[in-house]
C-alpha cells in the first residue's frame, strides 16, 4: 500500500472542465451529460467576467434523479442551482488517490472538486480511481488476483428490482428511497433488464418525456450485459468501460446472484485503506 500514499491526484485528475451556469435548466443539463456522455456537470455562478465566475457547485445524474424525476410534480425549467450539491466536495490536488476513495465513500459521491492553491484545477471522478488501482501492478485490488471468485467478494448480494410494466417515475422514486443507482427489470418473473439514473436522465428527462406515462421497460437496457462469477476483477472493469456501464450484474450456472458497481470497488479499497487513513487524519 505504501506505493499507493504518494501517488497524487494532480495525476490522474480531469482537467478540462464541463462547465455551466446557475441558471441551466435540469432537462438543459440532462442533455448537456447525453451529449458529451459524461455523469456531471462543474456549475459556475455570477461574475462580472467568465474568469471571475465562481465554481458553486456540481449537478450529477444522481442529483437529477432524485431531486427533480423522483418528484410528484417535477418542473423540468428547475435551475440546477437549486438543486446541485453545494457547497462542493474538495480535495487537494497533492492529495493521494486513496485518499479520494475516502472523502467519496465518505460522502456518498462520484465526483470530486480538485483544488489548488484555493482555485479548482480539476476534477477527479470514481472512474478515475477504478482505471488507476485496477491497473496498478501492485496494490489492493491487485491483492485479490489470487482470491477465490473476487467478484463474490466485492458484489452486492442484495438486489433491488422493478416491473417493467410500471412507470418511469417509479423507478426514479424507488433509486432515491434505497440511494441506488440501478435496478434490476422485471417481466413476467424474470429478470430481463436494468434501468439506471443514466438512462432515466438521457432516455427521458433529456428528452423531456413524460415520466408519469413513459414505462420502466420502454428504458431498459436489455438484453442484460453480466458477467460470470469465476472471472476477475480487470475481466469486471474492463467490460464496465467498454459498455459504458457503471453497474454489473454477476451471474453464477447463469443466474444472477449479484450485482457489481464501481462503487464496489471504490469502497473495498477504502475499507482496507481506513487505518492509514484515519491516523493521518
Amino acid at each position: 500500500m505504501s506505493n499507493f500514499t504518494s501517488v497524487a491526484i494532480e495525476e490522474f485528475m480531469q482537467q478540462d472542465l464541463e462547465l455551466v451556469s446557475e441558471s441551466t435548466t435540469a432537462v438543459e443539463a440532462a442533455s448537456h451529460m447525453a451529449k458529451k456522455r459524461i455523469g456531471c456537470l462543474v456549475v459556475q455562478g455570477n461574475g462580472l467576467t467568465a474568469n471571475q465566475q465562481p465554481i458553486t457547485g456540481l449537478v450529477s445524474e444522481t442529483d437529477l434523479v432524485r431531486k427533480v424525476m423522483a418528484v410528484d410534480q417535477p418542473d423540468l425549467t428547475t435551475p440546477i442551482a437549486k438543486i446541485m450539491t453545494s457547497p462542493l466536495h474538495t480535495i487537494a490536488s497533492h492529495r493521494p488517490m486513496l485518499d479520494a476513495s475516502h472523502i467519496m465513500e465518505k460522502q456518498g459521491v462520484r465526483h470530486l472538486c480538485v483544488a489548488k492553491d484555493e482555485e479548482i484545477v480539476g476534477l477527479i471522478s470514481i472512474r478515475d480511481l477504478v482505471r488507476y488501482f485496477v491497473y496498478a501492478e501492485s496494490g489492493p485490488i491487485r491483492e485479490l488476483d489470487n482470491v477465490y471468485r473476487p467478484l463474490s467478494v466485492l458484489m452486492q448480494t442484495s438486489i433491488e428490482t422493478i416491473d417493467g410494466n410500471v412507470p418511469v417515475r417509479e423507478a426514479a422514486q424507488q433509486m432515491s428511497t434505497k440511494k441506488i443507482g440501478a435496478l434490476l427489470v422485471q417481466q413476467n418473473g424474470d429478470l430481463k433488464g436494468i434501468v439506471t439514473e443514466r438512462d432515466l436522465v438521457q432516455k427521458v428527462l433529456g428528452e423531456e418525456e413524460d415520466a408519469n406515462q413513459l414505462t420502466v421497460k420502454a428504458v431498459m437496457n436489455h438484453p442484460l450485459i453480466d458477467i460470470d462469477i469465476n472471472r476477475t476483477i480487470h475481466d469486471a472493469s474492463d467490460l464496465m468501460a467498454d459498455k459504458w456501464i457503471r453497474h454489473l450484474p454477476v451471474t453464477e450456472n447463469h443466474k444472477i446472484v449479484g450485482i457489481l458497481s464501481v462503487r464496489d470497488l471504490i469502497r473495498m479499497i477504502a475499507i482496507r485503506d481506513r487505518p492509514r487513513f484515519l491516523r493521518q487524519q
